[in-house]
């Protein structure tokens, strides 16, 4: 096997390999279709096509074939086109409406005949991740063989599917990646794997234009990509989906069935994993055979996470497939086999695409009458399931209730308001039994301790959601239909005295921030209060509500009135005016416990050494929920930075190995001034251990290594993956009081954990802000080691002075992948409020009863 490997490394060494390298069992070809290589003016994988010439190929299938149609179903953030092209019969195309309707009906009741007549629709999707090219060649081949072929069996395709080609769901992320390669490409190839082409400069082109994985987001939504592919999704329900990937270029093939252990969601049918995975398995195992490709399965890949491509599709009612192949990361690299070419990657890729098209026309009655049965089956489950809905009130932040909301919708989950209780209920019993189960429901007991990604995914959490599952059906009320009405705020009147804003809203930092920039000075209350406005409303001020006072500004009170109208419309956030500065009940406005806030100047360290993940995640935040500017500098320019320009420094997780002792001074200097320094993740333990802060880590129970017992060596992934942690929630008690907890309203919120930074309570009584609970667990694998060893002694987020600064620990991630509303207002409390946060001590309490 290994010489026939070598063999085909050898045949496909070429620059770039030829027709009949990739589709000659396809052979004769239409004149009338252009083939790619003929398009594009070289053979596929001689270069990595540019996305804008992508889309020029697909639109001249378009218009050379009538059984093609170039649409396009949305934007990236860099305004290039989510398209695909949808392939099939002439006839089925003009008919294509109607077609969509037909199998939406099917979907809901099963007929034989019909499903012999009506085509299956089936999805491609290849490269979510942008770095893992070979996937959206393979679509060019794929489209091509489809429309030129003129074998009977690959035209018969075309009258019993309508396939629609997806060929970069992340464009950003590949023209980035795209232009590195062909950038570092030479005349004469190499293959050394330490070749710059083989090796992108950070963020690298896995991830969209704020650094997500767009691999993870069909779940939570937060992205264009995957709302407008979501959309699409909804409107059509594809039978088949195929979700094309890249891994380590050392592998070989990876195609389903997945891990026997863990890699079944329990809310899945058996037929998926057991039935139809080993029926199409069958097929690769043929197709890769022929052609001499090494392979494996039921290996590393689990299909747990309801977020990935590869899983989404499962639970709407389709076959959702994975494939992965080992990737050349540019035009040809070294393996222990020899040199991979780009070229054999992309036939891999291309053999599967068409034998997953093969196996879906030669299945479908089979796959209709899954899909019918998917559906049907969530009913009668939901109907024997004890919990009938789950119902959960308006909470005191509309705007985080109202993309919580937005997430069900999209999902097609349906949702009512009941206005006697004042609350939102969702009943189990619904198509989408399986995605409300999805959002709501927490495990306690796992097959598997290894997970590829995350074990924890109930949506409700993310939000800090507090829900209740009902066993008696409560009054429905009326159902939500869209989000865009949900948040309807007062019309504020016009004051000459002062404005409130309520911290407790979501969209009330954003508003700061504009405020702000238009050039007005803004407190906060660090105790609560009780205000009458004009027409006699009473308002009770939480802590960290916003005061403007009229007569402290430059400007006029009618051109404040303007601005604080231009922000009520903008973010949608209640606004009150303020008549007087006496307050019915707590303090007064002007009282020393409400302080004025300086407007933040906020910079990040990125780059080689930082988590791009992480560091995405905060400009995301600044960008798009805060919509203000934040600073991002590459750590090898830290030393020229002038940092005396801010007064916030964010450090994401990274091992900041490119910082020296100069550098630490340097920070630990300016953050004695009165600045603010923000870590989380691994830059904790960084700053830690580099005595930046004087805070400590949890040391576990010390092993005398002469008690440890022997262990199987074939067993050390699966024993040393025990102890890891893929992704947890857990909950965890937080200091509402504490500027970091500005407007939480309760004190029991969930964070995310999918790291082993154990932070140990701060030696100030003021300054753990966020601990564990004693029983921490609410969803996802958890060791019992680590639980006893060391969540349990340790804390989330803790406050460490620093001179006349203060650092801000954040052990886990605030802003985990956009969407962990729970946390992200402390990370945002830490930017606008850090200022004002020292922690108490005798010497400060004297200071301060002294003035």
């Amino acid at each position: 096997m290994r010489i026939q490997f070598l063999i085909i490394f050898l045949i496909a060494s070429l620059l770039g390999a030829g027709q009949n390298y990739f589709y000659k069992q396809y052979a004769p070809f239409s004149d009338k279709i252009p083939a790619p290589s003929k398009f594009l003016g070289y053979e596929i994988g001689e270069f990595h096509t540019r996305h804008d010439q992508i889309i020029s190929y697909f639109k001249s299938l378009d218009e050379a074939s009538e059984n093609a149609i170039y649409i396009e179903y949305g934007k990236t953030y860099e305004g290039r086109p989510l398209s695909m092209l949808v392939i099939s019969s002439a006839e089925n195309l003009k008919n294509l409406e109607n077609i969509r309707k037909q199998h939406l009906a099917s979907i809901d009741k099963y007929d034989e005949t019909t499903s012999k007549n009506l085509p299956l629709v089936i999805n491609m999707g290849y490269s979510v991740h942008g770095n893992e090219p070979s996937t959206s060649e393979a679509a060019l081949l794929t489209a091509y063989t489809l429309l030129a072929s003129n074998q009977k069996s690959v035209m018969d395709y075309l009258k019993h599917a309508v396939i629609f080609i997806d060929p970069a769901i992340n464009p950003d992320g590949r023209e980035r990646h795209t232009q590195w390669a062909n950038m570092y490409r030479a005349e004469h190839l190499v293959s050394d794997n330490a070749d710059v082409e083989h090796n992108e400069n950070w963020p690298r082109g896995r991830v969209n234009h704020y650094w997500f994985d767009l691999n993870r987001d069909w779940l939570l939504a937060i992205h264009p990509e995957s709302r407008s592919k979501l959309e699409w999704y909804h409107q059509w329900y594809p039978n088949v989906i195929g979700d094309f990937h890249e891994m380590g270029t050392n592998s070989s093939f990876f195609f389903e069935p997945m891990k026997t252990n863990g890699s079944k969601n329990p809310i899945m049918p058996k037929e998926n994993y057991v039935d139809l995975n080993n029926i199409f398995g069958d097929y690769y195992v043929k197709a890769m055979d022929s052609i001499g490709s090494l392979y494996f399965t039921k290996e590393v890949f689990d299909g747990t996470y309801p977020g990935y491509g590869s899983s989404y599709g499962d639970l709407q009612g389709g076959l959702a497939l994975l494939f992965e192949q080992a990737s050349s990361r540019g035009h040809v690299q070294q393996t222990p086999y020899g040199d991979m070419t780009f070229s054999f990657t992309i036939r891999n890729q291309y053999v599967a695409g068409m034998s997953t098209i093969q196996a879906a026309i030669d299945n479908k009655g089979k796959l209709r009458k899954y899909q019918t049965d998917f559906f049907k089956s969530a009913l009668t489950n939901a109907e024997t399931d004890k919990i009938k809905s789950y119902s959960f009130g308006k909470g005191t932040d509309p705007n985080l209730m109202k993309a919580f909301i937005d997430k069900l919708l999209i999902h097609k989950v349906k949702v009512y308001y009941n206005k006697e209780k004042s609350g939102y209920i969702v009943p189990t019993k619904q198509a989408q039994y399986r995605m409300v189960q999805t959002f709501f429901e927490t495990y306690q007991v796992y097959h598997d301790s290894v997970f590829y990604d995350a074990s924890a995914w109930s949506v409700a959490n993310f939000y800090n959601i507090k829900y209740q599952g009902d066993k008696v059906l409560p009054i429905f009320g009326d159902e939500i239909k869209s989000s865009s009405e949900l948040v309807k705020s007062p019309t504020v009147s016009r004051s000459d005295y002062g404005y409130m804003i309520d911290w407790n809203d979501s969209n009330a930092a954003g508003a700061l921030h504009y405020l702000q920039n238009k050039g007005l000075v803004l407190a906060t209350s660090f105790r609560p209060y009780t205000v009458k406005t004009s027409g006699g409303k009473t308002f009770n001020a939480n802590y960290g509500t916003l005061m403007l006072p009229v007569a402290k500004q430059k400007m006029t009170a009618d051109e404040i009135f303007s601005h604080i109208q231009e922000v009520q419309n903008k973010f949608q956030i209640p606004v009150y005016d303020l008549p007087t500065g006496y307050s019915v009940q707590g303090v007064d406005v002007g009282s020393r416990h409400v302080q004025a806030l300086e407007k933040p100047s906020v910079v990040m360290l990125i780059g080689e050494g930082t988590s791009a993940y992480e560091a995405g995640e905060v400009w995301h935040h600044f960008d798009q929920r805060l919509k203000m500017p934040v600073t991002k500098v590459m750590l090898h320019r830290f030393k020229s930075l002038d940092l005396s320009k801010y007064n916030s420094l964010v450090l994401v997780s990274g091992n900041y190995s490119g910082l020296d002792s100069m550098d630490i001074k340097k920070i630990g200097s300016w953050v004695s001034q009165g600045n603010t320094l923000i870590a989380s993740g691994t830059a904790v333990s960084w700053a830690i251990k580099n005595k930046l802060v004087k805070e400590k880590l949890v040391e576990g129970p010390k092993k005398d290594k002469s008690m440890l017992a022997r262990l199987p060596f074939d067993q050390a992934d699966e024993i040393m993956g025990k102890e890891s942690l893929g992704g947890v929630i857990l909950k965890s008690v937080i200091d509402i009081t504490h500027p970091i907890g500005f407007g939480y309203t309760t004190k029991d919120i969930p964070v995310y954990k999918n790291n082993t930074v154990w932070l140990s309570p701060s030696e100030s009584e003021y300054s753990t802000i966020s601990k564990y609970t004693s029983a921490p667990h609410v969803d996802g694998y958890i060791s019992n080691n680590i639980m006893n060893d060391y969540l349990k002694h340790a804390a989330s987020c803790v406050v460490s002075q620093i001179g006349q600064g203060r650092a801000i620990l954040f052990a886990d991630n605030p802003l985990f992948r956009g969407s962990w509303y729970s946390t992200d207002r402390m990370f945002t409390n830490a930017i606008f409020f850090g200022k004002l946060i020292r922690v108490p001590s005798r010497i400060m309490y004297e200071e301060d009863e002294n003035r």
